[in-house]
């Protein structure tokens, strides 16, 4: 039976390299999931969730081209199938396998792909995905500002982190549509804005309220604003590369799945620097900024805050949270989904996984000893008061999911490689006669 309005929590499995690929910062490891995986599946259940955005250890699972340790992932997925855990399975979180290298690689989409549609043939009952999550995040982070992975500080290298990641989430989309027809894809992205600081700052902040968009616009076959094309064709992208993202979406396969931090707007001034604004907007505004460009279902599906020295400043976010997710949804918006992100403490994301500190940030439901957090218990809480008045306002506002008890039926074959033309492929854009 569909959980109706999707509640979730997420395992943060962020796996990015520093330090020039010597130091793998995998958060499974850090947070103690290996040790303690099925304390914290308890953990999920004991909240009262029936979804969780997870996935495997991209960099322990996937040892070359069709070479894969399952171990883990058997152990994990069949146990949430066990306990009717529906997986928003997270393929790719920001970082690859070593031989892979980095996302400058362009094998990587290919290669990736392949990947997920074998993923996908050995756990079928798995219906949900984010194939790549935070496409944005990914590339800015490890080409444009030098942080992860190739460490890169140009445009070129930001326009080729971008297209190779956009372009590995659409084929590994239509790798488990091989397998699961049926299959309903969760991008999740940061929704950010920037705001001018003074009028000399208005030009560079509308250049990043245009780029904001660069990855789902492509992902979703949206035409670009015509200053990121010439921005792409100026940094490495070829005509046929863009055509490809035009032709090739499954838009009508997905939610849109944003996320929503303190951190996700930014002041810019003249010289095009940037700092954090904290919350002006908020995540309303902000959501129908994206709602209104891409017209696709909606899920909240990360937020969170620290608890903080009173206690309850965790709380408080999840409350504000909360309230406009209700805003958005009774504005007309079909949000479909809230999540707190993660279900424990995460362990370095102060200094966004640049240093390896071990750093403790207290962003969970529960802390690294598995005990609940004040907001933990409010969260609890929250679900169990509007888990069953949600479903019952709109039919239609509830997502058509196969929980993994329901799955019975036999895999259509795999057809493998290039792709047929087929129903899961969108209209191409070119008119036909």
């Amino acid at each position: 039976m569909s959980p109706g309005f999707i509640f979730a929590t997420g395992i943060e499995n962020s796996n990015p390299t520093i330090e020039h690929g010597r130091v793998r910062m995998d958060e499974l490891e850090k947070c103690g999931h290996y040790k303690y995986w099925k304390t914290d599946f308890d953990l999920v259940q004991e909240l009262g969730l029936k979804v969780l955005r997870y996935g495997p250890p991209l960099h322990k699972t996937w040892l070359g081209p069709k070479r894969y340790d399952w171990e883990f992932s058997d152990l994990v997925f069949n146990d949430l199938r066990q306990r009717n855990i529906a997986s928003i399975v997270d393929l790719c979180h920001f970082g690859v396998p070593d031989w892979i290298g980095n996302f400058q690689n362009p094998d990587f989409p290919e290669q990736f792909a392949a990947y997920a549609g074998d993923f996908a043939k050995r756990y079928p009952w798995l219906q949900l995905y984010t194939p790549i999550n935070e496409m944005s995040i990914c590339a800015l982070f490890s080409a444009l500002y030098g942080w992860w992975n190739e460490q890169m500080t140009t445009d070129r290298a930001f326009v080729t982190a971008m297209k190779h990641l956009v372009k590995a989430n659409i084929l590994a989309m239509h790798a488990i549509l091989k397998v699961r027809p049926d299959a309903l894809f969760v991008q999740s992205e940061s929704t950010e804005y920037f705001h001018a600081e003074s009028p000399a700052a208005i030009g560079p902040a509308e250049l990043y309220n245009s780029r904001r968009f660069l990855s789902l616009d492509l992902n979703y076959g949206r035409r670009v604003d015509s200053e990121m094309y010439e921005y792409m064709l100026d940094n490495g992208m070829t005509r046929d590369e863009y055509h490809f993202f035009l032709n090739n979406n499954l838009k009508h396969h997905c939610i849109m799945g944003n996320d929503y931090y303190q951190t996700n707007e930014h002041y810019v001034s003249a010289d095009g620097l940037t700092r954090s604004a904290g919350e002006i907007f908020g995540y309303a505004v902000i959501t129908h900024q994206y709602y209104n460009r891409y017209r696709l279902p909606v899920m909240h599906t990360e937020t969170n805050l620290c608890q903080g020295p009173r206690g309850d400043e965790a709380v408080q976010w999840l409350r504000k949270e909360w309230a406009n997710v209700l805003r958005v949804r009774n504005n007309g918006v079909p949000l479909v989904g809230f999540t707190w992100y993660s279900l424990t403490d995460q362990v370095d994301w102060d200094t966004a996984l640049r240093e390896n500190n071990g750093n403790v940030n207290e962003l969970g439901l529960f802390d690294l000893d598995r005990k609940i957090r004040p907001v933990g218990i409010a969260y609890k809480e929250l679900v169990r008061d509007w888990m069953e008045v949600l479903p019952t306002q709109s039919v239609c506002l509830q997502v058509p999911i196969a929980m993994p008890h329901e799955f019975q039926r036999e895999v259509p074959p795999y057809t493998g490689w290039p792709f047929e033309e087929d129903a899961t492929l969108a209209p191409r854009t070119e008119e036909r006669e």
